[in-house]
This record gives C-alpha cells, structure tokens and sequence, in this order.
C-alpha cells in the first residue's frame, strides 16, 4: 500500500552518508509529519469494505504528501484507468475533503487525517458517488441514460485496467 517505512530507511541512509558524525549519532530526528504518517499508515493496514459497481477492481492511488501535511491536504490522482462520475478517466478526483477550502465546509482540515481520505475514497465506489455533480460528466450522463450498460462499461473497465 504506502511505503513510507522504507523511505524512511532510505533517507535514513542518504543522511548517513553524507556526514560522519550523522552516522555516529544513533538518535534520528523524525518530523512530526514523518511521524504522523506512520501512525496513520499503520491504522490504513486493516481491510477496507468494498461493495457496489466498482467490485472486484484494483484501483491504484498516488498520494502527495506536502510538507505542511496536515495542515493543507495531500494531493490524490487514481493511476487506474476508471468509469466514474466523479473520477476523470486521467485521474483527477472530485472530493471534497481533498479541497483546501471547501464551500460546503467539508473541505480539509487539519485534524483531518489519510485514513480519512482513504475511508473519501473508498466512499467514492460506494455511498459518495455522486452523478448529481459529476467531474465525468460523460459518464454521469451514461448512467441516467442507460444504468445497464454504463454497469458494463464500469466492468469492461474493470476487466482492462484493474485487475
């Protein structure tokens, strides 16, 4: 899923190598960003429910983590190709929790955490999907058109691009 410990180890080992006396040091500074998110990734270890049109696909998710995590959001792309209302076929995500400011007021915040834009997204293919406010528009309007073969076309998805 994420791979933070082993960029941790990694930086780890290009701060090691670039002083002696860094590698004398058995203390290491940690961010509180780098140890926010290790607490976080820990808690993302549990399974996850999964239901509805998109079961059964591997979705893939790149996550950016700033610096200033948790006070601004990470930014999220889907790496997975997908038919979705509120997920462009290229990647950009319509969720709220994700915008820094939000008219809704469901915007991020910075006891907002990545379990909850985990918990965001996994919403997304289940009760948060929205064909009221699509970012697809074309494939909101496929599913009011005909819900039938905008199913196929989410399995056809699916079938090529997250397996």
């Amino acid at each position: 899923m994420l791979t933070l410990a082993s960029k941790l180890k990694r930086d780890d080992g290009l701060k090691g190598s670039r002083t002696a006396a860094a590698s004398a040091d058995s203390t290491r500074r940690v961010s509180v960003r780098d140890k926010l998110l290790v607490k976080e990734v820990a808690e993302l270890e549990a399974n996850l429910p999964y239901e509805g049109y998109y079961q059964g696909g591997r979705f893939q998710f790149e996550t950016e983590v700033p610096d200033a995590y948790n006070m601004v959001p990470p930014k999220v792309k889907c790496l997975t190709r997908i038919w979705h209302p509120n997920i462009t076929e290229t990647g950009e995500i319509c969720l709220s929790l994700l915008r820094e400011h939000s008219i809704d007021g469901t915007g991020w915040a910075p006891t907002r955490t990545l379990k909850d834009v985990v918990w965001g997204l996994n919403s997304l293919f289940t009760d948060l999907l929205n064909f009221d406010d699509p970012l697809n528009i074309e494939a909101a309007e496929h599913h009011l058109r005909d819900k039938e073969d905008f199913r196929n076309k989410v399995d056809d998805y699916i079938k090529r691009y997250a397996r």
